[in-house]
């Protein structure tokens, strides 16, 4: 829909504009500036001015129009031409584009007054408010505050510089870009540092007043703001992020003593990152930072954050939804003698009045065997996914018949035998008698002999273990992109690698010497996410600019364009039979033919973004899932909506199935994974751990491991049997946050979000377990 922006207009939404270059309601100009076409109206809640998106061919774009009721109040013109002269002088990925002709004036056919116009670059995220309540209003941990804090710092800096400061630093106006990075905007309010300014501020009078409850500083809301302004607002800004509550809040803030005690709501925060917020939201301006350099230099000087800081509890642990336990008398003998001679070797000694560590945890050796999938006479595979469209690499292709009266979601997605578990010896309910065993003793020692069915003498070193922490260090470093890296995937024999980024590039990396075998431009927009066929010939990639681009790898040849979503596709899957999925913020999940690019279907039902798809192994129903509260599970022959999932508190970031099909996995914003019967729509477990939100899964060819990686760039592997936490990792030198797993599990790769992307070798890993 093309919007006429004529305040006059009767029907600014006439269903002729569309194609047209005049309004066919009052015939005004429909491309502003011979460039600019307005699609839709974003916001007019503010007092001073409109909100729309526009596109310059096939790129998003913000207008803002000052109200008309402004036009003759020079002090709102100002403000509003202001913005447009700041931001066209900063050049910085934390500030919104604005062309040196972003401001115009745009007049009407029916010789109107002109409109105050503002062309600018529209940052694809939410503002940190928004983000918050995407998230649930989670306090955010102190490692994402000391990356948000850096970045906003380094872009203040470069507004001072110029001899700017902002003066509305507030959560509404810091937004946040989909590959991590956090952005100043509305720049309206900002304001020249010049010695006659100062000297006004020395003398009676003070200035325009800008103020915002709670983040304005006091010499601010009495209109005299200076430099230091900024980091009273900011540092306000990052109370609430860190408390989730606003600086008024009753709880928090102290009307009689004009006090806030936030500490008390931010436990997470070490010692030394509050005395520094507390720095910045000094009452008194000269009590602050003296400059943005300071300010940077406070940050620079926080300690290393210790394990107990960083939001990781020290003892991490599965939620099941119904726990199974067994009873004590099952592991241990009845009455076991009491002995003051040593244990032999299958002997232990268990001293009962040991307190075990809350929650303990028991390492791999103590699990289950693994299960295999596949039938007796066949190896286990030992393939991966990263994502739920490549898990279907290792299973068989069967076709089940589907019985009158059955479950469909079962007898449509089970597509190789139900796993053969090896008898248990050892449940989870081990651990919880144990320490049963442990607690209810009175200082005696007592000497059980174990036999098969009973306790394992090593269970005693893992009652009091804690989940093993380790570091990796990148082995290579691929630059190559001029912007964020937004998406990554290995190709199929795991010698390459294929990157898309915000430069509107797809490279294919050689990873044998590094270097850049091919590149793929055609996106007029950021590419947002990339897909693989099984045979590694075709590529899809979808960009903010609403299309599907089809490559061919063989030839490096862009085969289709595939039009039909109204907003940014976000993220891609591909299913055995190359069937092409495409899912978009527009809330909408689009089938086409891989090898056409015919259109098939479009699968609505989604309540918000689409952000993950994943395709069952056996290529015949895919689960779509982001902001909405439910997971929708279709069937991909007739577009049958078959299951809902639900039990999630936010946003889902990532999604795969179990190799079998019988499980769907899933994590995102809310800083779980969630574990479903995929026959039943049932939540079978969740696991808990992570302090930042859940970005990436990965799950091994056998079923039985899965890779999570967070935003606060921790990865962990769980034991999926016993539903336990087996590993903490942490990243050297770049971060874990977004993992892309090769899939003999020898490798991975991160990067999204940055300009470099990063190999790691994942073998340490698996081998110090």
């Amino acid at each position: 829909m093309s919007l006429c922006i004529n305040p006059n207009c009767t029907q600014p939404n006439h269903p002729g504009n569309d194609g047209n270059h005049f309004c066919q309601s009052c015939g005004s100009s429909l491309v502003l500036q011979s460039r600019f076409r307005v699609m839709r109206l974003i916001s007019k809640r503010s007092g001073f001015g409109s909100v729309y998106e526009a596109y310059e061919r096939n790129i998003p774009k913000v207008l803002k129009i000052l109200k008309p009721a402004h036009n003759h109040n020079a002090k709102a013109v100002q403000l509003f031409q202001q913005e447009a002269r700041v931001l066209s002088e900063l050049k910085h990925s934390g500030v919104p584009t604005v062309d040196a002709e972003g401001y115009f004036q745009y007049e009407p056919a029916d010789e109107g007054e002109p409109l105050h116009c503002l062309v600018m670059e529209k940052i694809d995220g939410p503002n940190l408010r928004q983000w918050m309540r995407q998230q649930g209003n989670h306090p955010i941990s102190e490692v994402q505050a000391r990356k948000w804090l850096l970045q906003v710092a380094q872009v203040l800096d470069l507004v001072h510089q110029k001899n700017y400061f902002h003066r509305d630093i507030k959560p509404e106006n810091i937004m946040l870009r989909s590959n991590g990075q956090v952005v100043l905007v509305d720049f309206g309010a900002a304001r020249a540092v010049t010695e006659t300014y100062m000297a006004q501020l020395g003398a009676t009078g003070g200035m325009t007043r800008i103020s915002s409850a709670g983040y304005t500083p006091p010499e601010q809301e009495k209109g005299q703001a200076v430099p230091q302004s900024d980091f009273y607002a900011l540092g306000w800004t990052f109370i609430y992020l860190l408390t989730a509550k606003q600086p008024l809040d009753q709880e928090m803030y102290d009307a009689m003593r004009d006090a806030a005690e936030w500490r008390q709501f931010a436990p997470q925060v070490s010692p030394a990152f509050a005395d520094l917020i507390d720095y910045l939201i000094a009452p008194k301006a000269v009590n602050r930072p003296d400059n943005t350099q300071a300010v940077l230099q406070a940050i620079a000087s926080l300690p290393e954050l210790e394990t107990s800081t960083t939001g990781i509890p020290a003892s991490t642990h599965a939620e099941p939804v119904s726990a199974r336990t067994e009873p004590l008398s099952k592991h241990a003998l009845s009455n076991p003698p009491l002995s003051n001679s040593p244990p032999s070797n299958n002997n232990v000694t268990l001293p009962l009045s040991v307190v075990l560590p809350e929650k303990t945890i028991l390492p791999e050796a103590f699990a289950d065997p693994p299960i295999s999938y596949a039938p007796p006479s066949s190896p286990p595979s030992d393939q991966a996914s990263a994502t739920g469209s490549s898990a279907t690499e290792s299973l068989v292709d069967s076709k089940p018949s589907i019985g009158i009266g059955g479950n469909h979601a079962s007898s449509l997605l089970m597509a190789s035998p139900k796993p053969q578990r090896s008898p248990r010896r050892w449940k989870r309910g081990v651990g919880i008698a144990a320490s049963v065993l442990v607690l209810s003793g009175v200082g005696l020692w007592a000497t059980a002999t174990f036999v098969e069915d009973s306790l394992p003498g090593r269970l005693v070193s893992a009652l009091f273990a804690q989940t093993p922490r380790q570091m990796l260090e990148p082995e290579q470093t691929l630059a190559g992109h001029s912007s964020f890296v937004n998406a990554l995937l290995f190709t199929p024999d795991g010698n390459g690698l294929i990157s898309a980024a915000a430069d509107r590039r797809v490279l294919l990396w050689n990873l044998a010497d590094g270097t850049v075998e091919m590149e793929l431009s055609g996106h007029t927009g950021f590419v947002n996410t990339i897909e693989l066929d099984g045979s590694g010939q075709w590529l899809a990639s979808g960009g903010a600019d609403n299309h599907v681009l089809i490559w061919n790898l063989v030839s490096g040849e862009l085969v289709h364009t595939l039009e039909g979503h109204t907003s940014p596709v976000n993220t891609l899957a591909i299913s055995p039979n190359h069937m092409l999925a495409s899912g978009s913020a527009d809330g909408t999940v689009r089938l086409w033919n891989l090898e056409t690019g015919e259109p098939q279907r479009v699968l609505e039902g989604i309540d918000g973004f689409v952000n993950a798809l994943a395709i069952s192994p056996n290529g015949r129903a895919i689960a779509a899932a982001g902001t909405a509260s439910d997971i929708v599970l279709w069937d991909i022959a007739t577009g049958e909506e078959i299951q809902r999932f639900s039990g999630y508190a936010n946003g889902i970031n990532t999604v795969l199935f179990n190799p079998n099909g019988s499980q769907l996995i899933a994590g995102g914003t809310d800083q779980n994974i969630y574990v479903w019967d995929v026959a039943t729509g049932e939540l079978a477990y969740s696991l808990e751990g992570h302090s930042g939100y859940v970005n990436k899964l990965a799950i091994r060819g056998d079923g039985n491991q899965l890779l999570s990686s967070d935003s606060d760039g921790w990865m962990f592997l769980w034991d999926l049997r016993n539903q336990l936490l087996i590993k903490q990792v942490w990243g050297e030198g770049a971060s874990l946050d977004h993992i892309v797993v090769r899939s003999d599990w020898r490798s991975l790769a991160t990067g999204q979000g940055n300009h470099d992307i990063s190999l790691w070798d994942l073998t340490p890993v698996n081998e110090q377990l």
